[in-house]
């Protein structure tokens, strides 16, 4: 049996490693690790979504394949109305379903690095090609490389984040309209719009502008702002032409009760969420002050729910380890051009904070 060529060189995506692993490997117990390493809320689910997870009435049968309560819920939170809205097993399931639908191979996709790793990874499994315009030093777009290379390269896809991970920039509105004048879908990734603003990213998305564009893709989840990473819920607001092929083309029950019912849950407690988001900003902001004072290291400023540093005068990726072996500090060492010499932090809780300020300080 012969295994398709593409595949065979392939470079696979690097996944965070769970508690127990990590508990494992540098020999502590899960509650002594500090895990600032994969952007996850540390106040995980509400009260609401526990309870209500634990009395699932029907987890014997099959989930709706439209997720029609959920979209509706959606429609009401986002303002895009439910026939432009589709679930996923997280927005990854949504990033490889869109590649799937879009790109025969030998197509390509363009990407801004370092940004998410995602979107490269998806277009190569499905044989595509990933056209990269780095971003300038200051993380910021360039945004006349952008236009020569889909002059040049005639991409289907562009793939933009904001919050950008891993350097937590938002897009401006200004760079997203000069993006949207392009011949290529423009996939706006919105995974940390929550922390962008103090109302859960409302008056900085562009979800709402779907219905009215023909290019524009909007992806946001619930795995960062409401806890849920561990239940796999994302979802998309698609042009209204896109969504026949989506449905025909996706799992039938991609989205399964559990995820379902936490993401419903965690839309009828908005509020609650939006305060430990809020948390979570005035905590990012005093770690970064705090993050400031250390010699080595240079944070800079983010509007997503984590920081990245430039380690000055030290090895990253030493650093990174020590952190892991001797403190049970867990942060994200990227071995990749432009980040070789960065760490990125996630935002915890105050007693995180206070652990890993206490540690870098004292190495």
């Amino acid at each position: 049996m012969n295994i398709r060529p593409h595949l065979q060189t392939l470079p696979p995506y690097t996944p965070i490693e769970p508690f127990e692993v990590l508990s494992a490997r540098i020999g502590r117990a899960p509650d002594q690790i500090v895990k600032m390493d994969a952007n996850e809320n540390p106040y995980g689910p509400l009260p609401a979504v526990r309870e209500a997870l634990g009395q699932l009435n029907f987890p014997h049968i099959y989930p709706d394949p439209e997720s029609r309560a959920l979209r509706e819920a959606l429609e009401k939170f986002t303002g895009a109305p439910a026939e432009y809205l589709l679930a996923g097993a997280g927005a990854d399931e949504l990033l490889d379903l869109l590649m799937r639908v879009i790109l025969e191979p030998n197509d390509c996709i363009l990407t801004c690095p370092p940004t998410f790793g995602m979107y490269a990874f998806d277009a190569r499994l499905n044989a595509a090609r990933v056209i990269e315009v780095p971003r300038r030093a200051d993380f910021s777009l360039d945004l006349p490389a952008i236009c020569k290379a889909v002059s040049a390269h005639a991409p289907k896809l562009l793939f933009i984040a904001s919050p950008n991970n891993p350097d937590g920039s938002l897009l401006s509105s200004a760079a997203l309209d000069e993006l949207l004048k392009l011949p290529c879908l423009i996939v706006l990734d919105e995974a940390y719009i929550e922390f962008a603003d103090d109302v859960l990213g409302a008056r900085l998305s562009r979800i709402q502008e779907v219905s009215q564009r023909e290019n524009l893709i909007v992806l946001r989840t619930f795995s960062k702002w409401a806890g849920l990473a561990g239940l796999r819920v994302g979802y998309g607001a698609f042009p209204k032409w896109l969504m026949p092929t989506l449905w025909k083309a996706k799992q039938p029950y991609n989205v399964n009760v559990a995820a379902s019912v936490a993401a419903q849950v965690s839309l009828k407690q908005v509020e609650a969420l939006q305060g430990i988001v809020q948390t979570l900003i005035a905590e990012r902001e005093r770690l970064f002050n705090q993050l400031q004072q250390i010699p080595f290291l240079k944070p800079y400023p983010t509007r997503a729910n984590f920081i990245l540093c430039q380690v000055l005068n030290r090895d990253a990726s030493e650093l990174k380890v020590r952190l892991a072996s001797e403190r049970g500090i867990f942060v994200r060492y990227f071995n990749q051009p432009k980040l070789n010499d960065h760490i990125r932090i996630s935002v915890g809780k105050s007693e995180d904070t206070n652990s890993l300020i206490k540690a870098v300080s004292g190495l």
